[in-house]
């Protein structure tokens, strides 16, 4: 008995990334991997890209050339693609060695395409205005890159939060992140990181 031939279709997740002639703002990302003024790094399966607006001295976003919506989208196996997004994350950081970074991702991002945030910890950047913006990244809604690896592999799927959940943590009062000051706004606080970039 005849059985019919395998589809040569790829995957829904490993189809390749292929940018929209009209695209909406939230599909931008696609079009930063292709200019070669901001891409780092590039390989047959990441690029390692220089974020158009920093929040910070040092601010990268790692993409895998699969399409990978979001973390909700991801399946146990994609781990080791995980793996692999930090892996050379934390080799280009090698190229920064007096520099701290942290490694992780928005629990509800706002660009579509699955993004590795690779930040430095001085938050010196004039593009980091609001307190969504400080908040995005320190509060339980940056969710930190070994964790999200963790929690794919054991529960095969990622657990971010709800949009409300997000809303509170982007909502919540200014605090620094390297100690116990709570400023009013955000001057404030940008005057009172270079106490930590200084020291």
């Amino acid at each position: 008995m005849a059985t019919a031939a395998p589809s040569k279709r790829p995957a829904p997740d490993s189809t390749p990334l292929q940018p929209a002639k009209k695209t909406h703002w939230s599909q931008g990302l696609l079009a930063s991997m292709n200019d070669p003024n901001l891409v780092v790094l590039s390989d047959d399966r990441i690029v390692i890209i220089k974020d158009k607006y920093p929040k910070a001295r040092y601010h990268f976003l790692c993409i895998p050339k699969i399409n990978v919506k979001n973390l909700k989208s991801l399946k146990r196996e994609q781990s080791e693609l995980l793996r692999y997004m930090e892996e050379h994350s934390r080799i280009l950081a090698a190229k920064y060695p007096h520099v701290e970074f942290r490694y992780g991702y928005h629990a509800i991002p706002s660009m579509s395409q699955l993004h590795l945030h690779m930040i430095s910890q001085d938050f010196d950047s004039p593009c980091l205005k609001t307190k969504r913006h400080w908040n995005s990244f320190n509060t339980r809604y940056f969710l930190d890159s070994a964790d999200v690896i963790r929690c794919l592999e054991e529960r095969g799927m990622v657990v971010t939060m709800t949009p409300l959940a997000g809303e509170k943590l982007l909502d919540q009062p200014l605090k620094c992140h390297k100690c116990i000051y709570s400023p009013q706004n955000m001057p404030k606080l940008k005057q009172h990181l270079y106490k930590h970039i200084n020291n």
